[in-house]
């Protein structure tokens, strides 16, 4: 108890000295104003710098407090950007996306329109065989839509290939470079070939054709290939591709050479399905303006 007692009374003293100090900085601070005395030219030396200091600390401190609400408020505002900014990129994905969907679609209407003589059915490819390549890939209409096997298939532009099978509501489509005798001919010469479809010549995005008549009638690059009228499962009229090399054969007699394929079999998405085979227009049940009852 005698020493609790001893603290308090220790404590009470340092509170006197403390205040004792007080009221002379403060009266050394009174006489530093008014500027007159030894005291003031003591207190010159002592308060003064030392409210200096102080004044100095203080501004640093609302300098480094003014910094830091600026710095939070940065914080939030970058924030706020690095929001908008993926609402954005996400925003022009999307658009670009769109447009790029609304190409495709033009490119079926073109297509549509350039082969009016054949109703179609337009249809969204849902799996592919193969990872790289569309050479055999399922679309998402079926029986129910009227799909039946050996219908042709077309993208924006040109020959795709054709319906191997049929369920309700998918179907299989073989393309064109998983197939070995597409018959063919060139546009503007009516000259028959075969055109050879070939996954390790489509790396090189090309199709190969032979057994075209070397006759007199020039093939020159760029010339349109298309179905022949004897195909015996493809409408006449087609596009497959166009001449990319034309080669005399060592027997003189024949011309075989290279085609670009018209359809992108690495970007196929949607695709039109003929739903007129070509068994159809030889049994005359087809409907065609066109002069294709010759095939």
């Amino acid at each position: 108890m005698k020493r609790k007692n001893q603290f308090s009374t220790s404590n009470k003293y340092w509170l006197l000295i403390l205040a004792i100090i007080c009221i002379v900085l403060m009266g050394l601070s009174g006489f530093a104003e008014s500027g007159k005395g030894p005291l003031s030219w003591a207190a010159g030396y002592t308060i003064v710098p030392m409210q200096k200091g102080i004044n100095r600390v203080g501004m640093w401190i609302g300098d480094v407090s003014e910094n830091f609400a600026t710095l939070q408020e940065i914080k939030k505002e970058n924030k706020e950007l690095k929001s908008r900014l993926e609402e954005m990129t996400t925003e022009n994905n999307r658009l670009q996306q769109n447009s790029a969907t609304l190409e495709r679609y033009k490119e079926l209407y073109k297509m549509d329109q350039n082969t009016a003589d054949y109703p179609k059915v337009a249809a969204n490819v849902i799996a592919s065989e193969n990872s790289n390549w569309f050479s055999k890939f399922t679309i998402d209409k079926g029986s129910n839509d009227g799909i039946r096997e050996d219908m042709n298939v077309l993208s924006g532009t040109g020959l795709v290939g054709i319906v191997t099978e049929v369920g309700p509501n998918w179907a299989t489509v073989s393309s064109i470079i998983d197939d070995k005798n597409v018959s063919a001919m060139i546009l503007t010469t009516f000259d028959k070939c075969i055109v050879s479809g070939d996954l390790q010549t489509v790396q090189d995005g090309l199709l190969k054709f032979e057994q075209l008549a070397n006759n007199e009638n020039e093939v020159a690059v760029g010339e349109q290939v298309v179905t022949s009228n004897i195909s015996s499962k493809y409408l006449q009229g087609l596009l497959v591709g166009y001449i990319s090399e034309v080669n005399v054969d060592s027997n003189n007699l024949t011309r075989s050479g290279y085609i670009i394929p018209a359809t992108d079999f690495k970007e196929l998405q949607e695709v039109l399905v003929i739903t007129t085979t070509k068994q159809d227009l030889i049994d005359g049940k087809g409907e065609s303006g066109s002069d294709n009852g010759g095939e």
